[in-house]
């Protein structure tokens, strides 16, 4: 968008040019606007690459305006012996003046035009060229956290953030939080539950304040919003795509997206994996409440799951499927793929024997 924008910029300038020197010839507008439709056209032709920053563009324009102005000097010995070449046809003093501001300004138009889209074209190589610069989207702290929709249900992640130790923008892409409204509009309650759950975690983070939570529009998501190409690629391949982009860390509890952006090189905290290396949330011998919702694998076993998705095995619990039970904590399981907790019935709340 913002170089469509750019060129047709471009190309009213240059029209510009050309009707304010009209004085000088009436072919020059037609010139001017030749020019800038040939340029126009080999940057289309030429390989497009991701809008880059403010940053991206300024220092396009400086290098152009350095360029132009270093070109400047050359032009006005041209001309001069174009014109003392030609001393019978010799036309004055200010049309040989008028002719070297055209061109000057047409170098300048043009030389910037061209440092711009190359700078935007071109910025991830800029620090194999130029040692130090790079074109990156500016946030608060070192690198920015993306959240993915797991983190968000999990809701951990309020608890991490709540210590103090993130201190870097926290980012919520725009389909990621689409993808939040479309659980906790889903006709299965446990679902609805846990998309609640999320948009009740992030409504948490906003209000906290520290550190930064931003609601980030992509240009992939806009597109997804149009129809178009974005609309059929997954919520983790947008995210590790925004996370190269962004230069970001992604958080969540996805095993899959977790090792996946671990083949892009995209750096990923695993919620899962830090609370394997903090104290269990659940000690053997605590007393929780949990419903029931189906059997389990093993015989006597009923099958049930925490607010924060945790799935919880309790002994003796076949017989109270679709009923809140209270049970004992035996023992705690923390793997990448999540955590499970074994439990067994407690003495009021045993089911019944059968016969």
């Amino acid at each position: 968008m913002v170089l469509h924008v750019l060129r047709g910029l471009f190309v009213l300038l240059m029209a510009a040019v050309g009707w304010f020197y009209l004085r000088l010839t009436w072919r020059a507008m037609a010139i001017a606007l030749f020019v800038g439709v040939l340029f126009i056209f080999v940057d289309v032709l030429s390989p497009r690459r991701k809008l880059a920053v403010f940053s991206g563009v300024m220092f396009g324009l400086v290098v152009g305006i350095l360029i132009a102005y270093g070109l400047s000097f050359p032009i006005q010995l041209v001309i001069d012996q174009v014109f003392v070449t030609i001393p019978d046809r010799d036309p004055g003093e200010p049309v040989k003046r008028a002719t070297v501001e055209f061109v000057r300004l047409v170098v300048a138009v043009v030389t910037c035009y061209l440092t711009i889209s190359f700078t935007l074209q071109t910025k991830d190589d800029f620090r194999f060229i130029i040692p130090y610069v790079e074109f990156k989207k500016s946030a608060k702290g070192v690198r920015p956290f993306l959240l993915d929709t797991s983190a968000l249900i999990d809701g951990r992640i309020a608890d991490v953030v709540a210590t103090g130790v993130v201190d870097s923008q926290l980012v919520v892409p725009r389909f990621v939080l689409q993808e939040l409204q479309d659980v906790a509009d889903s006709g299965d309650k446990l679902k609805r539950n846990r998309g609640r759950r999320g948009l009740d975690v992030l409504a948490k983070l906003r209000n906290s304040g520290d550190p930064d939570v931003v609601l980030y529009e992509s240009d992939d998501a806009a597109a997804a919003n149009r129809g178009g190409d974005g609309a059929s690629r997954s919520v983790d391949a947008r995210l590790i795509d925004l996370a190269a982009e962004l230069n970001a860390r992604v958080i969540t509890t996805d095993y899959n997206l977790n090792k996946v952006a671990q083949l892009r090189g995209i750096a990923v905290i695993n919620l899962n994996d830090l609370g394997k290396a903090l104290k269990p949330a659940v000690l053997p011998g605590e007393r929780m409440t949990v419903r029931i919702v189906k059997a389990g694998e093993s015989a006597g076993q009923g099958v049930g799951y925490l607010d924060d998705g945790t799935m919880v095995v309790v002994e003796q619990g076949r017989g109270r499927i679709n009923e809140e039970v209270e049970f004992t904590v035996t023992s705690a399981l923390q793997t990448s793929a999540g955590r499970m907790v074994f439990g067994r019935m407690s003495n009021g709340s045993a089911a019944p024997s059968e016969g």
